[in-house]
C-alpha cells in the first residue's frame, strides 16, 4: 500500500521504536512508516487503517507492537475474532496486562458476554493502572446490559472514580455510559443529570452527551432545509436559510459500546 513520501517513521512512539530495533534498519523503517499510517487512519478509515495494519504483521509478525496495532485495526473495524487473537499474542510477548479490557471487549463482540464478566473478575483486574480498571468497569457494565442484566450495569458504574468530581481523560465515558444505563432503565431525571456532568466534562467531544441532552429537552434535529424552504426558494429566486442544527455530530462508537453492543 502506498504511502505518502513525508511519513518517514520517526513520527513513531519511542518505545515502540525501541521494540523495532531488533529489526534490520530498513525493515524497521518500513514496519515503522506501516504503524504511522494505522495510527493515522484508524478513526477516520479504519478499513483503511487495517490494511496497512496487515503489512506491518508481514513484515514483522515477531514484534509485540506490531501484534497490538494489529489487534486495534481489526478492532476498530469489528473484526472481534481476529483482534483477540492478535491481542493474545501481543500479550504473550509483551507479559503486560494492558490489553486485558479490550480483550474482555473482544469477547462482547463476539457474542459471549459471559467470558467477559469472567474476565472483569481475574486478578489481572488488579494490575491494571486507573484508567485500565475504569476500562475494565465499562466494560463490565456493557456485558451485564448484553445479558439484560441493567440494574447490575448501574451498579457496576457505581464507583470512587464515578462520584470523584476530578477529570481524567476516561472521566466523560464513565459518565456517559452510566448516564446512558440509567436512561434504559426509565430514570430520565438521573439520567439527564449524568448526561450533563458527561457533557462538562467532555472537552475532546469523546460522546455525543450534547445531543442526548437534547433529545432529553425535546430539541428535533432537522434537515438544513426542508420542503417549504424550497418552494420559498423557488418563489424568491433567494436561498432560504434553515434551521441550525445544534451541537450535531455522530455518537462515538466507544460509548455506545459502554452501553448496548452493536
Amino acid at each position: 500500500m502506498p504511502i505518502p513520501p513525508e511519513v518517514t517513521g520517526e513520527e513513531i512512539d519511542p518505545d515502540v521504536r525501541q521494540e523495532l530495533m531488533s529489526l534490520p534498519k530498513g525493515l524497521a523503517e518500513d514496519v515503522s512508516r506501516n504503524l504511522v499510517m494505522v495510527a493515522q487512519l484508524i478513526d477516520e478509515d479504519p478499513e483503511k487503517a487495517y490494511g496497512y495494519s496487515r503489512v506491518a504483521l508481514r513484515l514483522a509478525s515477531r514484534v509485540a507492537a506490531v501484534r497490538e496495532a494489529a489487534g486495534f485495526a481489526a478492532y476498530a473495524t469489528q473484526k472481534y475474532s481476529e483482534a483477540l487473537a492478535e491481542f493474545r499474542a501481543a500479550r504473550r510477548m509483551s507479559g503486560g496486562v494492558e490489553l486485558w479490557p479490550v480483550m474482555a471487549d473482544c469477547e462482547r463482540g463476539l457474542g459471549r458476554p459471559e467470558r467477559a464478566l469472567a474476565m472483569a473478575g481475574e486478578p489481572e483486574v488488579q494490575k491494571l493502572d486507573k484508567a485500565g480498571q475504569v476500562e475494565m468497569r465499562l466494560v463490565a457494565a456493557g456485558a451485564r446490559r448484553d445479558m439484560g442484566q441493567l440494574d447490575a450495569a448501574i451498579v457496576t458504574l457505581q464507583s470512587p472514580e464515578l462520584a470523584s468530581g476530578a477529570v481524567h481523560p476516561w472521566t466523560a465515558r464513565l459518565r456517559y455510559a452510566y448516564a446512558d444505563a440509567l436512561l434504559a432503565a426509565g430514570r430520565e431525571q438521573e439520567a439527564r443529570e449524568w448526561f450533563g456532568k458527561a457533557l462538562e466534562a467532555d472537552k475532546d467531544g469523546a460522546t455525543d452527551a450534547s445531543d442526548r441532552l437534547a433529545e432529553l429537552d425535546g430539541v428535533e434535529f432537522v434537515d438544513a432545509f426542508d420542503d417549504s424552504d424550497e418552494d420559498s426558494e423557488e418563489e424568491t429566486g433567494g436561498v432560504v436559510a434553515g434551521d441550525v442544527e445544534l451541537d450535531g455530530g455522530r455518537r462515538d462508537d466507544r460509548a455506545d459500546r459502554d452501553g448496548d453492543k452493536g
